[in-house]
């Protein structure tokens, strides 16, 4: 590979994050649907014939979108888990930091629910490729939940992680419907009753 092939490859990579940049703030603020591919040309800055051949297909820049989004939103809650409760800190403590990153979200600004329950809401029933990448985005996170419930000893912490992730979607779902976070506290309080761990003191 010649230095040249390099240039034209960082090239192209700063071109697809460009356009992605542009999709996801523009579908996870106006929906999908709502979003023609000559908006998202004229948001990334890139001509209809450089979106076409970085994206042959709108579908392909859904999923894109979502894919890279998943990989984020997931690297950032084990992030905030990890720097929140520390190596020491106890089973509990770590599921619970969970619901107060969740809380974080959805106080900030631009937090419109979940990118990929409101994908699937728009496209899911039509689009395979919608449902797929919504249905490994709540299988990982559920895989997470899992992990994090191991330590507890809980005689089947799969069921358990069921439940919290029934929590974490529907702290979501009722934040953005409201517009208030509380409740990301609701299910915080709710996961501390299921883990049987005073809200306060975990």
């Amino acid at each position: 590979m010649t230095a040249h092939d390099d240039v034209q490859g960082n090239a192209r990579d700063d071109i697809r994050t460009q356009i992605l940049d542009a999709a996801e703030k523009l579908f996870y603020e106006r929906g999908i649907q709502a979003v023609g591919m000559d908006g998202l040309r004229a948001a990334a800055g890139v001509s209809l014939k450089r979106l076409y051949a970085t994206f042959p297909a709108k579908h392909d820049l859904v999923e894109a979108y979502l894919r890279r989004r998943d990989a984020r939103w997931r690297s950032d809650l084990a992030a905030y888990v990890g720097g929140r409760t520390g190596p020491d800190a106890t089973p509990p403590a770590r599921i619970l930091a969970v619901f107060e990153w969740l809380a974080a979200w959805f106080d900030a600004p631009d937090f419109r629910g979940c990118a990929f329950i409101n994908a699937y809401g728009e496209l899911g029933t039509t689009s395979d490729r919608v449902a797929r990448v919504t249905r490994d985005h709540k299988r990982a996170l559920h895989a997470y939940l899992a992990d994090l419930a191991r330590p507890l000893g809980h005689p089947d912490p799969t069921a358990l992680a069921a439940q919290l992730a029934l929590l974490v979607d529907g702290a979501i779902t009722g934040a953005a419907i409201s517009g208030d976070p509380a409740p990301a506290r609701t299910a915080r309080a709710t996961a501390a009753a299921l883990l049987g761990t005073p809200a306060d003191d975990a």
